[in-house]
């Protein structure tokens, strides 16, 4: 049974940092791409970055480029994302899932880790 669990968000100031961590079990976290996805109060599900397997390969949507960075432990079978210079727009609900950019977001994923930009 693959289980998803974010943790890490909370309430932070624009120019803000937060480092969003999410630990998995259930399936082989080596073999699997890995992707965040958040959802913005009244939005739909956004893609935010993309890991490659070997954590070599990453793919961030522009609007969090140049602040945000993915990395993953498969020793630890844990994903992360760094996220710095925060604004107000990056307010959402923070998912992690398996897949890549075209996987369809009907993937499973934890119940998420709320992120709040806001002075």
């Amino acid at each position: 049974q693959v289980q998803l669990m974010e943790s890490g968000g909370g309430l932070v100031q624009p120019g803000g940092s937060l480092r969003l961590s999410c630990e998995t079990s259930g399936f082989v976290f080596a073999a699997n791409a890995m992707r965040w996805l958040r959802q913005a109060p009244g939005k739909g599900l956004e893609l935010v970055s993309v890991i490659q397997s070997g954590g070599d390969s990453a793919y961030y949507v522009d609007s969090v480029k140049g602040r945000f960075t993915i990395s993953r432990d498969n020793a630890k079978k844990t994903l992360y994302l760094q996220m710095n210079s925060l604004k107000v727009e990056d307010t959402a609900v923070y998912y992690c899932t398996t897949g890549g950019r075209r996987t369809p977001f009907t993937t499973p994923r934890g119940q998420g880790t709320q992120v709040t930009v806001s002075s």
